[in-house]
């Protein structure tokens, strides 16, 4: 289903705090055109947790229209189970290939429970990513049952449990089901991680820099494929290891500063809605200079 890097939209908002629908469908198609192998509009980098259901809605159908049938477009859902299951309905009817199913609220759950949740939160005519993370985590016995329930394609880590994970690879696999299921490395800045998750059987990422810095990405995502190990080594000296560090500085700067970098990239963002809060001016050139070393360590392209 997804043939390249995954890209995860910010949210834009016009200057009276609206979501900007217009500019959400340009940077939509920018990522499309700059070689993104899947949109994920509505989801953590796209502030889901900040949207109502119409403004979802349109979110949606904004970046479906966007794509135009070029790539699988997954909208986020989540919330108490009868809500993720509304915003499922609203994304099936919005055009979305499928959704990414995000913990429910606050409450800590067992085994089963989450199992339960999966089951109610979504329909099993649209495919689902199940992310494990944050108050949604998930055992090996947990993650083989959703993995077999129809309309479960895929499993995303954002607990970054290396231990767990690799066994929960192994448990979904030895069980037989779909030789296709998908896995996913869904932590922040996942480049940093990546090569660790490869090792484990988890080849696809999250890449919230992609959003930003899309030919930093690329190039990242290009020696992966290459196992290139100078350029990896390369662009994590000099734009992820940075990048990752300068996010520890800031509560909720997994988003904040990929909508900082889309501005320093010279296109609106209109910040974030609260509870999140816009990157400190110190750290937004941090950034800027964090972005300029990385574009330098991109390598240049081989003439033929």
């Amino acid at each position: 289903m997804f043939n390249g890097l995954l890209f995860f939209p910010i949210t834009p908002y016009q200057s009276d705090g609206e979501v900007d629908l217009t500019e959400l469908a340009a940077h939509v198609k920018r990522g499309v055109d700059a070689g993104a192998g899947g949109v994920f509009v509505a989801c953590g980098t796209g502030e889901f947790s900040a949207l109502e259901q119409n403004e979802y809605a349109g979110v949606v159908r904004a970046a479906v229209e966007a794509v135009a049938g070029l790539v699988p477009v997954f909208a986020g859902a989540g919330g108490p189970a009868r809500t993720a299951r509304r915003f499922a309905d609203r994304a099936k009817d919005a055009g979305a290939d499928g959704i990414l199913l995000l913990p429910p609220y606050l409450t800590e759950a067992s085994g089963p429970g989450l199992v339960s949740y999966v089951r109610s939160a979504t329909r099993q005519d649209l495919p689902t990513i199940v992310y494990n993370r944050a108050n949604a985590r998930f055992n090996e016995d947990s993650a083989v049952a959703v993995a077999g329930l129809p309309q479960v394609i895929g499993f995303k880590d954002g607990a970054g449990d290396l231990d767990l994970m690799a066994r929960i690879v192994r448990a979904v696999r030895d069980e037989g089901n779909d030789p296709s299921f998908l896995f996913f490395n869904g932590m922040p800045t996942a480049e940093v991680t990546q090569r660790a998750y490869r090792a484990i059987g988890v080849p696809l990422y999250s890449s919230a820099a992609f959003a930003f810095a899309p030919r930093i990405a690329l190039a990242y995502y290009d020696a992966l494929e290459r196992d290139d190990q100078e350029t990896l080594a390369a662009l994590e000296r000099a734009f992820y290891h940075p990048l990752a560090r300068l996010r520890a500085k800031g509560t909720g700067y997994a988003v904040s500063l990929i909508k900082a970098g889309v501005e320093l990239a010279g296109y609106s963002s209109g910040g974030v809605r609260p509870p999140l809060t816009n990157v400190l001016p110190p750290h937004r050139e941090e950034l800027a200079s964090i972005l300029a070393a990385g574009l330098a360590a991109v390598p240049e392209p081989v003439k033929s």
